[in-house]
């Protein structure tokens, strides 16, 4: 992808879904030795990616991951291989100029502490030469983005952050200049788990919106198997044991490695394959938190539920509130409900729809959009009932590969029989 100039692309409200693609990544026999070390850290790796995918590295730590990730971009020279990104080989280009071309988003956001929120994500559309009003117009598009509001988190600094703001800055700055390519080291390995999986959805999200072409890194093997359309399983210095998408990863390990990283209970590991927005979001009686009392417990007793969501003043899920709540609030709401602890957005899994309802004494978990407003309910019935399917199906395919098997072996028989009786 060439560089953005000021005669090809005038500032956009938002990207529209599709509008922008990422481009292929050829490895071809890349490999890294350092002075002293009879072995290479990462040994020929060869690699297809295609463009707009998303193409997870999993695999023990020190197998050379992160190693084989950091070539790409040049942050570490390769001995000996070749690099071509869409039709251009940059093997042996200013590495500089490569990195401008490619976003890069690691663990600790890598947010300069000096600048504000605004100047980070300004900073590569500035020294690619865009225009101020251009990347002023950019830095409010990706906080948008991203889920934050700009008017809220133009001016912070990265200390007035929380550890899942800072890392979806870091993600909105590493996409600031439009690159074809986002490179990923293990960028949400220091967040907390609700917040990783907020994250994870929220990359999802972007990646529908973006398709970029996603390079990312980790050692969680469940991370691996939301976030990616393919994943390379790898050994020591890389070498790839299975390159495969997670269906047929967890279906079918390619050997005793594989199956290592799979790990007990492959059926409900598939509940990452499925996301919220394949099932059914029901809707659910809600009220504000500026709605009058009587006019609540009037709604309560009512409805055909024994309980209601509160939403705040922006719209997101606060309270459960159910009859005895209100009995005792005494007309105060304040101390009144239970505090929505745990939401899900349409791109987060059926296995994290599943921990969140199991977690809920109430058997269910709202979901939100990316401002974290309400748009409806996902109970257990809904995830029970997509449980069974999965399992129907799984069922069903297995009886029709034993089927093929069997018809397979027949004819072989038949062919062996026929054989035998030839005369010649």
């Amino acid at each position: 992808m060439s560089e953005p100039t000021e005669t090809t692309a005038a500032p956009s409200s938002g990207p529209a879904p599709g509008a922008t693609s990422g481009a292929t990544i050829q490895l071809e026999q890349l490999t890294k030795r350092y002075p002293g070390n009879p072995n290479p850290s990462v040994d020929g790796v060869s690699m297809d990616i295609k463009a707009g995918e998303t193409v997870v590295f999993v695999g023990p730590s020190g197998c050379g991951k992160s190693t084989t990730l950091k070539m790409i971009n040049r942050l570490i020279e390769p001995t000996s291989g070749r690099i071509r990104i869409g039709d251009e080989d940059v093997t042996d280009m200013d590495p500089v100029k490569l990195r401008r071309k490619i976003g890069y988003a690691i663990q600790s956001s890598g947010l300069f502490p000096h600048m504000t929120v605004a100047e980070n994500i300004a900073l590569v559309p500035k020294m690619v030469g865009w225009s101020k009003s251009r990347v002023k117009d950019r830095v409010e598009e990706m906080l948008d983005l991203v889920g934050l509001d700009p008017r809220e988190f133009h001016g912070r600094y990265p200390r007035q952050l929380s550890g899942g703001q800072q890392q979806r800055v870091g993600v909105a700055r590493a996409l600031a200049a439009d690159p074809p390519v986002l490179l990923m080291d293990e960028p949400f390995g220091a967040v907390d788990p609700i917040t990783r999986d907020h994250l994870q959805d929220e990359l999802i999200r972007l990646q529908h919106e973006l398709h970029k072409t996603i390079v990312f890194v980790t050692h969680d093997f469940d991370e691996a198997i939301k976030l990616g359309d393919r994943i390379a399983v790898l050994r020591e210095r890389s070498h790839i044991a299975q390159f495969d998408t997670p269906e047929a990863i967890l279906t079918n390990p390619a050997d005793d490695f594989v199956s290592g990283f799979v790990g007990a209970g492959a059926a409900l590991k598939r509940l990452n394959l499925t996301r919220v927005r394949d099932v059914e979001v029901a809707d659910f009686p809600t009220v504000t938190v500026d709605d009058p009392l009587q006019q609540i417990f009037n709604k309560l007793r009512t409805g055909p539920h024994n309980e209601l969501l509160m939403l705040d003043r922006r719209g997101r899920p606060y309270k459960w509130l159910r009859r005895g709540d209100l009995m005792r609030a005494k007309g105060s709401l304040a101390r009144a409900g239970q505090l929505v602890h745990d939401t899900v957005t349409r791109d987060a899994t059926l296995h994290d729809a599943l921990e969140a309802v199991l977690t809920d004494s109430g058997g269910r978990v709202a979901v939100t959009g990316r401002r974290g407003e309400y748009i409806g309910v996902v109970d257990m019935e809904t995830l029970m009932n997509s449980v069974h399917e999965m399992l129907e199906a799984d069922r069903l395919a297995a009886t029709e590969h034993q089927h093929d098997l069997e018809e397979l072996r027949h004819h072989r028989t038949e062919q062996e029989l026929e054989g035998g009786a030839d005369p010649s």
